[in-house]
């Protein structure tokens, strides 16, 4: 997908450039971030029109505000700009709302080299709704709109479709970020590195239906780990005691185990507990017997998944392989980590949890890519039309 990017923009000395980044971080119960990855993520974007001359609005979302204002406090951008702030080592202006008089009265006052951050998109009911009038209003406020929030790109909000359409002629085009989220993925989807191969974890087949169907298609293999692989398992007819499964969704997962024709590697060997909060019960199992909980995949399946890492020319991997969060039950998800982070090949982590959990291993820095969007990850490979990036120049 041919965009144009921050790099094909020209004379930008003196402008003010709109910058839809995705700050949606995680917080603690005070509102501070506990992981500034996704700030990090927008620097080189940021850095880059700064040093052109040019003055920075940023703004993004922050959390899921319900309109009480008490208990919306912590999804305040006053943490997030303070992040910002350190990793640029500048002070970044915080507005007080979204467009209104405080927004505005600061966006007139910036000079080159100034960045200013609104408030919490979410803040305004008109954001989620694609208002047309409130992306009137931040269009007002600058005279380049660039798009560097991979992970909302599949969103139909005001600031990532109705913002860039009430630019006009006004320039569009996407940061540094989803230029190379884009460049990666469509490799994934073009002509990728043979061996191709898969890994699949998390919770749910029915979440990843259509990013399944999407891979059996490009991939040589998928290597299915975490809760899902209860289903498949419990689709072939296999005990999976107290483990999760979608019992709905069984005909769906022998539907995708035909589909694969052999394509399809479940574990086999696991890693149960009799109780989720009894850790000392954990056991290795090739079977899981009747009551035993499924909790992450065995040390055969690390070694097999490991074997079939090392061999590939392209990974992909969305989903951790266990509850890698409490440590007695990370192992597998944390040695799939090791495995791509030693091979050969192009890897690509897709996003959400999967991501949160290299960087907690320490070996992010060790893949190819770490894509910056869990959901948009996903539909981008299913191949759905993403309406943002529409409303971006084509090169």
């Amino acid at each position: 997908m041919a965009k144009k990017t921050v790099d094909d923009l020209q004379a930008l000395s003196g402008k003010k450039v709109l910058v839809r980044v995705d700050f949606n971080v995680p917080q603690d119960s005070h509102g501070n971030v506990t992981n500034d990855r996704r700030v990090r993520a927008a620097i080189p974007t940021i850095k880059s029109l700064l040093n052109q001359g040019a003055a920075v609005i940023a703004m993004s979302h922050l959390g899921r505000p319900k309109g009480d204002p008490a208990k919306d406090a912590p999804f305040k951008m006053d943490k997030v700009a303070e992040a910002l702030s350190k990793h640029l080592g500048i002070k970044v202006h915080k507005a007080n709302d979204v467009a209104g008089t405080h927004a505005v009265e600061l966006a007139a006052s910036l000079k080159p080299g100034d960045v200013l951050l609104l408030e919490n998109l979410r803040f305004h009911s008109g954001e989620q709704s694609g208002c047309d009038k409130l992306a009137l209003e931040i269009a007002k406020l600058g005279d380049v709109y660039v798009n560097d929030a991979f992970g909302t790109c599949h969103r139909k909000d005001a600031s990532m479709v109705a913002v860039p359409k009430a630019m006009g002629s006004k320039p569009r085009v996407v940061g540094k970020l989803v230029a190379k989220e884009l460049e990666i993925l469509d490799t994934l989807l073009g002509s990728p590195k043979r061996p191709f191969v898969a890994l699949l974890g998390g919770g749910k087949v029915s979440d990843k239906i259509g990013f399944i169907q999407a891979l059996l298609k490009r991939v040589d293999r998928i290597l299915v780990g975490g809760a899902m692989s209860y289903t498949f398992l419990k689709a072939q007819g296999k005990e999976i005691g107290a483990s999760r499964c979608e019992g709905d969704k069984l005909d769906l997962a022998n539907q995708l185990l035909a589909q694969g024709a052999g394509k399809i590697q479940l574990p086999v060997d696991h890693l149960v507990v009799d109780g989720l909060d009894k850790p000392e019960t954990a056991r290795v199992v090739a079977e899981i017997p009747s009551g035993a909980i499924g909790i992450d995949i065995g040390p055969k399946t690390r070694e097999l998944y490991a074997q079939e890492i090392a061999k590939a020319g392209t990974v992909v991997w969305n989903g951790p392989m266990g509850k890698f969060e409490d440590e007695p039950y990370s192992h597998g998800t944390q040695a799939i980590a090791q495995a791509m982070a030693k091979a050969p090949g192009i890897t690509v982590v897709g996003g959400g949890e999967t991501a949160e959990a290299v960087e907690q291993f320490g070996l992010d820095t060790h893949m190819k890519h770490v894509s910056t969007g869990g959901g948009a990850f996903l539909e981008y490979v299913e191949g759905t039309p993403f309406a943002a990036l529409a409303e971006i120049q084509d090169k």
